[in-house]
């Protein structure tokens, strides 16, 4: 287990401004007592919390040719047909996994491929669980296609607390399954469209795990 590199800045800042108060809320208030001692606890828990969010666990990927493997962590919210307006503009199945803010943050890519397309949104910020999110909140499409030429999409999407979507890859790049292709900081959610045809594996409120869970065949 590491920490991710978007992390770095955040927990410096943090353990910097924690530092501060607690000098001077010490420099203010000099006699120690119970009220003290609670501050201290909760700071170092809130810093604890802060390192949690931003680490980056080291996986084996669990997939192969066919299969797409879940892109993060967290909890399946939405399985459901729909017509995808962004890309595809026809019917697709849409897998969305939710991240709150104690699950890893770090997304991955669910199959081997290359990019040709990607287009990041500015949007607003309602909570990732809320349907109108794929659609209005802050975002960034990445669409995949296989060496047998299957196109899969992947949205990844800012919640409420999220102020911050990384996306790595480029159009034009190989990708290989596992490989990470971004962060979002803080509660998010990723959206999956795949083919009509596929053959999914996970149900709807199930935990799945980045890297391990098989979302489905295609």
């Amino acid at each position: 287990m590491t920490i991710h590199r978007e992390g770095y800045k955040t927990i410096i800042i943090v353990f910097l401004f924690e530092v501060a108060f607690i000098l001077a809320f010490n420099h203010v208030f000099s006699v120690q007592g119970w009220f003290h001692y609670a501050l201290y606890i909760l700071g170092i828990w809130f810093f604890v919390m802060i390192v949690r969010f931003f680490r980056s666990p080291k996986r084996t990927t669990n997939g192969g040719e066919n299969v797409i493997l879940c892109p993060a962590d967290g909890k399946v919210v939405v399985i459901e047909k729909t017509i995808e307006p962004e890309y595809f503009k026809e019917e697709r199945i849409q897998v969305s996994i939710f991240m709150s803010a104690t699950n890893v943050h770090v997304n991955w890519f669910p199959v081997c491929g290359k990019i040709i397309y990607y287009y990041y949104h500015p949007g607003k910020h309602m909570i990732a669980f809320n349907p109108k999110a794929s659609l209005e909140n802050e975002r960034a499409t990445t669409v995949i296609q296989t060496s047998k030429h299957q196109v899969i999409l992947i949205r990844q999407i800012a919640g409420a607390l999220a102020r911050r979507i990384k996306c790595y890859p480029r159009v034009g790049e190989p990708v290989t399954q596992g490989e990470e292709l971004g962060f979002i900081k803080f509660g998010s959610r990723v959206d999956l469209l795949l083919p009509i045809d596929t053959k999914l594996e996970i149900s709807l409120n199930q935990k799945v795990v980045g890297k391990q869970t098989v979302i489905g065949r295609l």
